[in-house]
This record gives structure tokens, C-alpha cells and sequence, in this order.
């Protein structure tokens, strides 16, 4: 592992013997060394069927708080995950460990798994080979990056936090590099490679009152500004500082991508067919079914999943080697698929489609200066943190805003307010927009996945109570 030595002031003196690229030789492994461990487990395999999951790859990071350089590392690892099947019976057991004699152990651990384990009544025969689109997910910007890179990265936080002699600055960048595999004995074989950076930026003021946050993400190292992410997290800081408390209650709220992803991701998690035929769900229909063809939210919301998307790149198969494509979830408000798994879509007597892995929705051209314009009273929100559930219903959830929330009067931010705990679900919030900025890939949800989300601005969205964290 790597390490960076810092100074107090200073940037970093040394961040290794040389600036060697990222990415070790051999860390990410090539279609034709997964084919050759999966045919490997195959030929070991005495069950009905096998499935294999095989992959790995290398992950890079630097870590800073407190205006100091912390730790930076990095960790190669590969893993494979071996699913034994007899008859409904299956069980599954994993290994870091490539080698053919590992292989062997790991092999009859999951068959003798398999002879303990109860049968699986929704359990379906492993797919056969499948076709799937091509999906460019591996940039040499990515990871050819050296240590250097990424200090150099961090620095555009460290150097001016410290100039400001009243800020102090917390971050953490990651970068990998990394593939996978998923065969099995029915001759399927899927098979991708992917980088991805990850910057995000916390900024508190000396005296504890302001916290700005900002972050970024993408395939592409050269696609991220490292330096704007810095000064957005900075500029939220200091004017957060010092807020105000106001009263809670229903507002006409900004809310920046970050908190919009955090709270529309959650529809995307209800795409399910089977819980809305079940009628556990917020798209189940009154008197049974679901609410395919129904209104559902504002005619200006359209939401896709796509892995060939340029802003979402995602993965294009599934766990199950089911191959992803398009799917149009929500168009001009209308709710037009619902997922099913394989399962269910035998049941339901449906074709199987893929979830919603990644998740986008398309923007508008509003920006947030004239979103605030046109606010005569209102909150801007940078983003939302510690979601639970309240009714699966309705999608309602609880949570707090946090890291700049601000008051908007006849046009202006005007001052910090404290932070609100809010009861919102995201299908009452996108029935109530007002406005829609440009889409932008967001750096992490609770959720997780790639996502892409506009700004906001939306009406009565419901704040309960005031938090005092900041």
C-alpha cells in the first residue's frame, strides 16, 4: 500500500519513489482470463449446473481532513463467487483465491452447500448465451492515473481551505479500475471492464456554524472539474455560516441534483412489477393490477435507464447474465414499464426485463440563478442525508437536509437557516414542480448506482421540524 507524506503547510513532499501510473499489471482481468477460469470451474463442476462470477480489479484513493493530507493506498483484489445447483437446491461459496487449487476447494464447498440447503421454489434454470449492447466503461484517463494525479487533485481543497486560515477541509478521492465476468454451464458468458473517479468535498468553518459540501463523478478522469467541486464546497461553507431558525412547514424549495437523486431514486426502487401486483406498492392499482398507462406525476418528468447512456455507462448485463437495454419508466408523466424478473414475468405470463440499475431523468434549461429569481419566498437545498422509510406505499420518507441550506427572499439568498427534518414522498414532490434545470451525473446516493438528476424547484415541499446539526 501507498502512502503520502505531507506536510503541515506545504503540498505533499513525496508521494512515492516515482509517479508511477495507477493500474499494476495484471490488476484488471481480460475477457479471455475470466473465459479461462470459468471454463476451469465448469470442468471441476459434478452439479446439474454452475454459475461463476469472477472479477476483481484495483482501487486507488487519497483521503485529507483537517487541511492535512491523511492517507492515500491502494488495494488489488479478485474474488470469485461459485453457485452450485441441484435440482431447486443452490448455494453459493467465495474465494479471493485464483488458483486452480482454491478453485477446486471453493468448487465442492458450494456443492456441499447445496446438498444442505432447503429447495428454492422461484429458483429458474441459468439463461443460455445472450447478446449484449456494447458499453464503453473503461477510460486509459482513469487508470493510467499516478499518485501525483490525485494529490494534485486534492490540492485544489487543501490549498485554499488553508489560505483562508477559517476553513477546514475534509475529502476523500477514489479511483478504480475493474472488470467482471458471470458464466455458467449453459454456455452463457458476460464479460465487462470499467473505471470510475469519485471526488467529494466536505468544508466546515472554524467555528463550527457553516458546512458546504460538493462532489463529482464519472468514467472519465478528465471530465471532472475538481477545482469547481472545490470552490462550490467552499463558497456553501461560508455562507452557511451562522444560520437562523425558521419555522417549519410546507416551502417552495430549490433542490439541487444531489438531494432530487436522493429522493427520485427511491421511485426507481418501486419499479418492481411483482410488489405492485402484490399491492405492496405505490404503482399498485386500486381494485388490483398496476398503474401501467396512469399519470403518475408531472407531464415535464421522464425517467430511463440506459447502460449505453454517456452519462450513466452502465454495467450491461445483471446478476444474472440478463442483459440490460433502454427502458422508459415514466414518460411525460406517465408510467409506461414495470420491471419483472424472471420469475415473476413466467408467472405473470410477461416478457423479462431489467431493473433499474441506473436511473436518469431528463432535465429541462432552467438555471438555478433564475430558479432563485423567480423564488419570492423559498429554501435552496444542497442535499439530504439519513432517509428511512415511513409508508411503501406512497414512497413517503423522513430525513434531514444538510451542508447549506438557505432562505430565499423576493429573489436573493438572504441568510443560513438551521437544517429541517423532512416528511416527502418523491411522487407528491414531482407533481409539484415548478421548474427543471440540466441533468448532471451526481456522486453517490444512499442508493447507490449511476444516477443522473436535474435541479428542482418544486412547491409545498414538506419541512416537520428543525435539526441543529449542521
Amino acid at each position: 500500500m501507498s502512502r503520502v507524506k505531507s506536510g503541515r503547510r506545504g503540498e505533499p513532499r513525496r508521494l512515492l519513489e516515482s509517479a508511477e501510473p495507477m493500474l499494476p499489471e495484471g490488476a484488471v482481468m481480460t475477457r479471455e482470463q475470466a473465459q479461462a477460469v470459468v471454463e476451469k470451474v465448469r470442468k471441476l463442476s459434478k452439479a446439474d449446473e454452475v454459475i461463476v462470477n469472477v472479477g476483481g480489479g484495483y482501487q486507488a484513493d487519497v483521503r485529507f481532513a483537517a487541511n492535512q493530507m491523511s492517507t492515500a493506498g491502494g488495494v488489488w483484489n479478485s474474488n470469485v463467487n461459485i453457485t452450485s445447483v441441484v435440482g431447486k437446491k443452490h448455494a453459493t461459496a467465495v474465494s479471493n483465491d485464483l488458483s486452480d487449487e482454491s478453485l477446486k476447494r471453493v468448487v465442492e464447498e458450494s456443492e456441499r452447500l447445496t446438498r444442505l440447503s432447503p429447495d428454492d421454489p422461484e429458483w429458474l434454470p441459468g439463461l443460455p448465451p445472450q447478446t449484449y449492447l456494447p458499453v464503453e466503461r473503461y477510460f486509459d484517463s482513469t487508470a493510467n492515473l499516478s499518485p501525483e494525479d490525485r494529490a494534485r487533485a486534492a490540492l485544489t481543497a487543501l490549498q485554499p481551505a488553508r489560505s483562508a486560515g477559517d476553513l477546514q477541509a475534509a475529502g476523500f478521492i477514489v479511483v478504480n479500475a475493474s472488470s467482471n465476468a458471470l458464466g455458467n454451464s449453459k454456455g452463457l458468458f458476460a464479460y465487462t471492464r470499467s473505471t470510475n473517479a469519485n471526488y467529494t468535498l466536505t468544508v466546515r468553518t472554524a467555528d463550527g456554524t457553516g458546512s458546504g459540501w460538493a462532489g463529482a463523478v464519472d468514467n472519465d478522469w478528465k471530465k471532472i472539474d475538481f477545482a469547481k467541486v472545490s470552490r462550490t464546497a467552499i463558497d456553501k461553507a461560508r455562507l452557511s455560516r451562522d444560520p437562523v431558525a425558521i419555522e417549519p412547514g410546507r416551502y417552495t424549495v430549490i433542490l439541487e441534483p444531489q438531494a432530487v437523486g436522493d429522493l427520485v431514486q427511491l421511485v426507481g426502487g418501486s419499479f418492481a412489477a411483482r410488489s405492485a401486483d402484490e399491492g405492496r406498492s405505490a404503482f399498485t392499482k386500486t381494485g388490483g393490477g398496476n398503474k401501467i398507462g396512469e399519470k403518475i406525476v408531472d407531464p415535464r418528468v421522464t425517467i430511463i435507464s440506459d447502460p449505453q447512456d454517456p452519462q450513466l455507462l452502465a454495467q450491461p448485463f445483471d446478476g444474472q447474465g440478463f442483459p440490460a437495454k433502454r427502458m422508459v419508466w415514466v414518460e411525460n408523466g406517465v408510467l409506461k414499464q414495470l420491471s419483472y424478473s424472471r420469475f415473476w414475468a413466467q408467472k405473470q405470463g410477461k416478457e423479462p426485463t431489467p431493473g433499474a440499475a441506473s436511473l436518469k431523468m431528463i432535465g429541462g434549461t432552467t438555471s438555478v440563478d433564475d430558479m432563485i429569481k423567480s423564488t419570492e419566498r423559498g429554501v435552496l437545498v444542497t442535499r439530504l442525508w439519513y432517509l428511512r422509510e415511513v409508508d411503501p406505499r406512497t414512497i413517503l420518507y423522513t430525513g434531514l437536509t444538510r451542508d447549506g441550506t438557505f432562505l430565499i427572499e423576493n429573489g436573493k439568498i438572504t441568510k443560513a437557516i438551521k437544517n429541517f427534518r423532512f416528511n416527502e414522498s418523491p411522487l407528491f414532490m414531482l407533481n409539484n414542480i415548478e421548474a427543471m434545470g440540466p441533468s448532471v451525473r451526481i456522486a453517490g446516493t444512499e442508493g447507490g448506482g449511476a444516477i443522473v438528476m436535474p435541479t428542482l424547484k418544486v412547491k409545498d415541499f414538506n419541512f416537520t421540524s428543525l435539526s441543529d446539526a449542521v
